[in-house]
């Protein structure tokens, strides 16, 4: 079973389903109206809107937003406003919460972030992309060429909602062997819009990638995926090329939404497919 002790399974998170119809337009908009903008306008309507959740009235906006979201009362209690603050001075400062204490877990492997498992299978299984007339495989994800990753390697694409702990943290020990930023679009992110292939953002969109080599030499790949109105993606300072790190130290944050992909040389134990995963949970 499971060896988290700090946060269980949210039975109040649903995996909405979105009429076929309503399905096809959103994508229609984020695909061929929005996906079509050049990327440097995206950014800037992205950043322009996201810059409205860094007023100080926007924080009028955190208690509503917790009550209509959880249906724990006393959720926000788990968490302190970053950057040392001690209160939240805007919502944007909600969402970079920070936990006050860490999960603690005994297993080597945990889940790095916490949102939706939106996709999981095998590298050799996961469809190719077709990404502006360009076919893209897995690897693409990564900004590796093909067949780098193991094709008996585990991909999983886990989708942070607006509601979701928006930092991301190492799933092992190890020591970081590679950092890279790969320009790219902003298109939306959520997976119900693309049946077929919901990680069809993580080929196209802009993103970082983080490469950590565990103590038995084994390599475990990260993406770090933005989205609309994802104005930033910040690395934490420790991640640098070569730096060792810990199970569950910080990799970096997200400024709202986004989404988080990995190949793994092991497989979920105790999650799959359209469940939730929170950080620090076994992997």
């Amino acid at each position: 079973m499971d060896t988290s002790t700090t946060f269980q399974f949210d039975p109040t998170f649903r995996v909405f389903k979105v009429p076929k119809w309503r399905a096809f337009f959103y994508r229609f908009l984020s695909v061929e109206v929005w996906g079509n903008i050049p990327s440097p306008l995206q950014k800037g309507i992205s950043a322009w809107y996201a810059s409205v959740y860094n007023t100080t009235f926007s924080k009028y906006l955190i208690r509503p937003y917790l009550a209509i979201n959880y249906s724990d009362r006393y959720y926000l209690d788990k968490f302190t406003p970053p950057e040392g603050k001690d209160h939240f001075e805007s919502f944007q400062d909600f969402f970079t919460r920070e936990f006050k204490n860490l999960p603690e877990n005994g297993s080597p492997w945990v889940w790095p972030c916490e949102g939706l498992l939106c996709e999981e299978g095998k590298v050799s299984t996961i469809q190719v992309a077709h990404v502006k007339s360009d076919k893209r495989n897995v690897n693409a994800v990564f900004g590796l060429a093909e067949e780098t990753i193991p094709s008996n390697y585990t991909f999983t694409n886990v989708f942070l909602h607006n509601k979701n702990y928006h930092r991301i943290h190492a799933p092992i020990n190890g020591t970081i062997t590679r950092i890279e930023h790969v320009p790219g679009d902003l298109v939306v992110l959520r997976p119900w819009i693309y049946k077929q292939n919901p990680s069809l953002p993580a080929f196209r969109n802009e993103r970082y990638n983080v490469d950590i080599t565990d103590t038995l030499g084994r390599t475990w790949y990260m993406s770090i995926v933005g989205g609309p109105a994802v104005g930033t993606i910040a690395l934490d300072p420790k991640v640098k090329l070569g730096s060792k790190i810990d199970k569950l130290d910080q990799l970096g944050l997200f400024y709202l939404g986004s989404t988080c992909c990995m190949a793994a040389p092991i497989s979920p134990r105790f999650h799959s497919k359209n469940t939730f995963v929170e950080v620090g949970m076994s992997y």
